[in-house]
């Protein structure tokens, strides 16, 4: 039969003391006095541990003063004021069960370790400081994103993660097979997907957006959120091969609502995170990146600049600055353009819009100069890009030229052409990278630390 137990978090809130309480979690520390043995109990629901005291009266006291760091335990006992500095609470222990042992050879005796040597044992690491408060925080920012889009009448939609069709055009996905390798089908000297399981080729999807898309056209204002998967060979510490994406549509609606919106969520989830997890955010800010509070600060209090991307241009080449890439019109922004805009020139965020066509995928509207879509990024200051988002191209014409213009087959798009042909109407959407903002709000520099089994090239353990 289960047991119910209180959390350590509902114990530290409590207003009085409390007796005959369950508790349940894992040993961080124990010291042992000449009678009586302190323990620092620790169970994932807040930052903090809460300390227990067993003393010599308890039943198996002697095998209580073996209990190693990282042991599961269950205790029984009773809340009351605790004589220490820095705790108002503490437990008397009536009882005391060892649910799991755990051997010396447990990594995770010291205090301190590198993020490096944590990343080879990530099924562990949530159980650090660090990481705990970071999944708390990775956990509620995916409540508060369902809350704000369901506030605001938004419906969620499953798209698919296996597709047959390329969202960017660029190509860098992983293909889905049943094939035995060894042996595929060919047919006048190509693969033969006909062979295949879904009789055609199959990948796994870099984005929900196409997908999302008819559901706009449908419903109205939508999202997807979910599991989102890149090929391309990058080793870098802003970049994994399978992250999360949090992607709106909005019906009726044109670039400037799309910037409206990316806005007012950045905000929104920034202030729900500093109330709800305020503590697990001040470790970061103490111990990860002493800036993180202004930075914070700066996105829910600053309003958001918008900048065409051809004066974003124009203020890069008049800057003093020395780049290592020299901008250029029709180039993308690398990161140090987008760190001088955003932390140097502006200082706040800055919504670039209006990039050229030639380096944006096929769906953006093309604007009335033939040279531009309605496009936008918006970058922040220590991460850079954090959201992209478009007006989508609502003409069947222009979208149809566009996908032949980019090489891309049309029989794999079909359907998307159709929902241009039924009832079309203007519509806009964005992007916005779970892990880049986990970064924002943690201060956390390398995207590998923001989620709980990175899957980055050459890396596959868990």
């Amino acid at each position: 039969m289960y047991t119910p137990r209180t959390s350590i978090a509902q114990l530290l809130e409590s207003k009085s003391p409390q007796n005959g309480i369950t508790v349940s979690g894992w040993v961080r520390t124990r010291r042992d006095a000449k009678s009586f043995s302190f323990f620092e109990i620790n169970d994932g629901s807040c930052l903090s541990s809460i300390q227990a005291i067993a003393d010599e009266e308890i039943e198996n006291y002697a095998n209580v003063k073996t209990i190693g760091t990282g042991a599961a335990v269950s205790i029984v006992g009773d809340l009351v004021e605790s004589p220490g500095k820095g705790q108002r609470w503490e437990l008397q222990v009536h009882t005391l069960n060892v649910v799991g042992t755990c051997p010396d050879d447990y990594p995770l005796q010291k205090k301190r370790h590198s993020d490096e040597f944590l990343r080879t044992i990530a099924h562990l690491r949530g159980r650090t400081n660090k990481y705990g408060a970071m999944f708390r925080i990775r956990s509620r920012l995916s409540y508060a994103i369902h809350q704000f889009f369901q506030e605001r009448g938004f419906h969620y939609v499953h798209t698919p993660i296996i597709t047959g069709s390329d969202c960017e055009g660029a190509g860098e996905m992983f293909r889905v097979t049943t094939f035995d390798l060894p042996n595929v089908p060919t047919k006048d000297g190509l693969t033969d997907f006909s062979e295949d399981f879904f009789g055609q080729e199959a990948h796994l999807t870099v984005s929900g957006q196409l997908a999302v898309e008819p559901f706009c056209l449908a419903l109205g204002d939508v999202y997807t959120f979910g599991p989102t998967f890149r090929s391309e060979n990058s080793n870098t510490s802003r970049h994994m091969s399978e992250f999360w994406m949090i992607e709106p549509e909005i019906a009726f609606a044109d670039l400037h609502d799309d910037m409206d919106l990316a806005e007012e969520m950045v905000r929104y989830l920034v202030g729900f995170i500093r109330n709800d997890r305020a503590e697990d955010i001040k470790l970061f800010a103490n111990f990860v990146d002493k800036d993180l509070i202004a930075r914070l600060d700066l996105v829910e209090r600053a309003d958001f600049e918008r900048l065409p991307y051809t004066e974003a241009i124009e203020i890069l080449s008049s800057s003093k600055e020395t780049f290592e890439f020299p901008p250029a019109w029709g180039n993308d922004l690398q990161s140090e353009h987008e760190r001088y805009l955003t932390e140097k020139h502006f200082k706040r965020p800055v919504f670039v819009y209006d990039w050229p066509r030639e380096i944006k995928p096929f769906y953006m509207r093309e604007n009335d100069d033939g040279k531009t879509v309605a496009a936008m990024d918006l970058l922040i200051p220590h991460v850079g890009e954090l959201i992209g988002g478009s007006q989508r191209e609502e003409r069947f014409d222009r979208l149809q030229q566009r996908i032949e213009a980019d090489s891309l087959k049309q029989q794999d798009y079909w359907w998307y052409l159709e929902t241009r042909r039924f009832g079309s109407a203007p519509h806009a959407g964005f992007g916005l990278g779970f892990e880049r903002f986990l970064m924002f709000v943690t201060g956390v520099t390398n995207i590998r630390d923001v989620i709980p089994y990175p899957r980055t090239p050459k890396h596959l353990e868990f």
